[in-house]
């Protein structure tokens, strides 16, 4: 895609279109989510994302609709030149010559949010949230990453759409003379994330991804800076690296630990994690600040992998945790008397998104783990804090005071203005209410009216996880009541329940056998399912099983290979 290869720093992650164009990397927002999708059997419906669905009580959402929309938002993103699928058709061709100045080739990716700007921190952090979605639940360098496209304030000043614009297409770099370790840790962090999304379905793809991370974080631990301080006329007041380049550095080695498992990375991380901020104290996470994210992300290296030398992650993560919990010793975070988290009244629903996938990632870790969060002497299990998660949800969707969606299109949703809307970006959640559940539904009121990339990246899978626990026979997470153990004699402690009536196995292409078929269509009490199991090394297998019941208790009638035993089913409430 480049021009000068050698002398710049450029990846590209997708195969086909690009979701966005970042410092170094490019990622198709298609091809990830039918990634997951495809994996878990499930279904996303696209056959016309502009009919509104009855909604006629908010007490029991179409998750699946709000799924299909929240996906639907990122084409409205799209710049460069489109792809024949493009489903919003106001959205056309355009930017098709940003980079030129520089005699580099930077068409295409997303833009950031409401305006014609191609922002690489915060999209950057879109990519890492999207794959990290997809594992939980489903070069040449020259020392120089490519930053951002477009001079924000000259765009801000003039509202046009994209395909018109007038205004500069400057480009934005770092380097090792103005270095900017947190865009370049966030940009590594999102490659590495990544590779692993890609590893089963294209493995030297992911290799490759692998490789330039590894490098792009190398760039941005020996230079070390926050970008903001050299490019600050540029990208400030808009993306400054308010909380410094020290989470991104702990996330970004995180991510490589994950990625790669060369133990260098577990002693950067066990000899840096400290001067990183590992236990300071902060609440909150978002395209800035990614020290509680990094916090639960390594506490699972020591909850599922028991990596003993992390064992203090798991006190970091809970005391974040403790943070969130409404009425708990150590609660200190904010909640509207509607009931929604509430940070700062700037797009306070990327916080809101944000901290829900937090929630429901490490229930997915303490229950693998059987073991609950301590609050000042408050049990809190995972069951609560699913719980918590699924309220923030339905808020957004609606469940709240003033009976409004935040995302455009689903249900009486925000944008409801006396003039016309030629152009709506179904699907986008925008900034949302202030602390007392107030919103005035103005365009101009940019801080809860202005939608964004970081804010739909972590919705995507929390719709996926309600929408299928809220599905009759749709796919559900099995917590063991004792290890299973298979014809081998292997023990695993991590394993899912995917509906075989999809014909794919997860992490592979093989279509269920006709014994299966047959079986699923003529002995509906008696429904076929592949139980998916993985063991501590990560590595899967799928199994076929009956489902005699969906008790609490569910009898598994063994299939061939697989050694009968009985498990809890834990779906989400």
């Amino acid at each position: 895609m480049a021009t000068h290869r050698s002398s710049f720093f450029f990846i590209s992650i997708e195969k086909g279109r690009p979701l966005f164009f970042t410092a170094a990397c490019r990622l198709s927002s298609s091809l990830v989510f039918s990634t997951f999708l495809v994996c878990h059997g499930f279904a996303v419906h696209h056959n016309n994302p502009f009919h509104h669905r009855h909604h006629p009580r908010f007490a029991s959402h179409n998750y699946r609709d709000a799924l299909t929309k929240s996906i639907l938002y990122f084409e409205g993103q799209r710049s460069g030149k489109l792809p024949s699928s493009q489903r919003i058709t106001w959205r056309r061709d355009s930017a098709l010559t940003d980079g030129s100045a520089m005699h580099v080739d930077l068409v295409g990716g997303y833009y950031d949010a409401g305006d014609n700007v191609k922002f690489g921190f915060p999209m950057a952090f879109t990519t890492t949230m999207l794959s990290w979605s997809v594992l939980e639940f489903g070069g040449l360098m020259k020392d120089t990453i490519y930053v951002q496209v477009g001079d924000a304030k000259k765009d801000h000043s003039c509202w046009e759409r994209p395909e018109d614009m007038d205004t500069p297409r400057s480009v934005y770099k770092v380097d090792k003379n103005s270095p900017g370790s947190d865009v370049a840790a966030e940009t590594a962090a999102a490659l590495a994330a990544a590779s692993l999304v890609f590893r089963r379905c294209d493995p030297t793809y992911a290799k490759l991804l692998v490789r330039r991370a590894i490098r792009v974080f190398q760039f941005a631990d020996k230079y070390r800076g926050a970008y903001s301080n050299g490019l600050k006329k540029y990208v400030c007041p808009f993306y400054c690296s308010y909380s410094g380049y020290e989470d991104e550095l702990l996330w970004g080695a995180a991510w490589l630990h994950k990625a790669t498992k060369n133990p260098a990375y577990l002693n950067y991380i066990q000899v840096n994690g400290q001067a990183l901020g590992a236990a300071q104290f902060d609440n909150i996470f978002g395209w800035d600040n990614k020290h509680a994210g990094a916090r639960i992300l390594l506490s699972k290296a020591f909850l599922v992998q028991k990596v003993q030398s992390l064992h203090d992650y798991k006190d970091h993560a809970d005391n974040f945790i403790c943070s969130l919990i409404p009425g708990a010793p150590f609660s200190s975070t904010r909640y509207t008397p509607g009931g929604l988290l509430f940070k700062m009244n700037d797009s306070n629903m990327q916080y809101v998104t944000s901290t829900s996938f937090l929630l429901l990632t490490y229930a997915k870790y303490l229950t693998y783990a059987r073991k609950i969060v301590n609050c000042g002497g408050t049990a809190v299990t995972p069951k609560r804090l699913r719980n918590i998660a699924k309220k923030q949800v339905d808020y957004l969707l609606g469940d709240n005071p003033l009976k409004m969606s935040y995302m455009v299109g689903y249900g009486p949703s925000v944008m409801n203005s006396q003039s016309p809307n030629p152009n709506i970006l179904v699907g986008a959640i925008v900034g949302g209410p202030d602390q007392h559940d107030r919103f005035p539904d103005k365009r101009s009121d940019y801080e809860q009216s202005e939608p964004a990339t970081y804010m739909n990246s972590p919705l995507f899978i929390i719709l996926v996880i309600i929408a299928a626990a809220s599905t009759r026979g749709a796919s559900a997470i099995a917590v063991p009541a004792a290890a299973l153990v298979d014809s081998c004699g292997q023990k695993h402690f991590d394993f899912s329940v995917a509906d075989s009536s999809d014909g794919v196995r997860c992490g592979s292409s093989t279509p269920r056998t006709p014994e299966y078929r047959t079986m699923n269509e003529e002995r509906h009490e008696r429904k076929a399912y592949w139980l998916v199991i993985v063991d501590r090394r990560g590595h899967q297998k799928a199994l076929p099983f009956h489902l005699r019941s969906r008790t609490t208790t569910s009898s598994l009638v063994p299939g061939e290979g697989f050694k009968g035993t009985k498990t809890h089913s834990s779906v989400l409430q």
